[in-house]
């Protein structure tokens, strides 16, 4: 999993339905859209994922390469204030992950501004590890690159992961995100700095990424 900036609180770190793209172009900021790939749905957040994120972040197997999650669901709400208020000035976007059937989150994924204009952003994302190889994550990755680099303008697209982290550094790989580079000692947890891999996606990668899943079916 990918992980947050210490920016953020309450939390640590396919092709779009057409139609709701194309109204995303000039009014992101007003909403996200909902895109929607053959099983995975993404959302903006509401108020009543307070608690379903709070259960999402809290095992240790999703958040152990995260920053810390907020112990409350209230710091879960706070975050949730937060993403919104973000998202209307034009520096943030947070997803919710839903599957068929199922409007709780399942996990998320987030698109942090780095410069002025959104030409750079940062991404990370947290999936429930029941969902842990099942496609849900590339697909959701898929939807949301889509959204980068379609709607937003996003001309570079970043993402780190500890280097312990097999499973994160893996997915990315798939994704055809290309490593630049080692970031020594740039995460913390729980009193122990980690080394980090810098992965970046150009839109040409994200291509190639389709040419290798097969147009638009996820890998597995």
């Amino acid at each position: 999993m990918g992980r947050k900036r210490d920016d953020q609180p309450g939390l640590s770190g396919a092709s779009a339905d057409v139609s709701s793209t194309a109204a995303a172009s000039t009014s992101w900021r007003d909403g996200l859209p909902v895109m929607r790939g053959a099983r995975v749905q993404l959302r903006e957040l509401r108020a009543s994922d307070a608690r379903s994120l709070f259960s999402l972040v809290s095992p240790e197997d999703t958040s152990r390469f995260t920053w810390p999650p907020s112990t409350t669901v209230d710091g879960f709400h706070l975050f949730i204030d937060w993403s919104l208020a973000q998202r209307r000035a034009g520096s943030y976007a947070c997803f919710a992950v839903t599957v068929d059937g199922v409007d709780t989150p399942i996990g998320l994924f987030h698109l942090r501004e780095l410069e002025p204009g959104f030409g750079s952003a940062e991404w990370g994302f947290a999936i429930g590890s029941e969902y842990w190889g099942t496609g849900v994550f590339q697909e959701g990755a898929g939807l949301v690159m889509d959204f980068a680099f379609d709607v937003v303008g996003v001309r570079r697209l970043e993402a780190r992961a500890p280097v312990r982290n097999g499973r994160g550094n893996g997915a990315l790989r798939k994704l055809g995100a290309v490593k630049e580079g080692l970031l020594r000692r740039s995460f913390q947890r729980d009193g122990e700095y980690q080394d980090e891999f810098l992965w970046t996606l150009l839109p040409e990668d994200r291509l190639q990424a389709k040419v290798i899943w097969g147009g638009t079916e996820p890998m597995q």
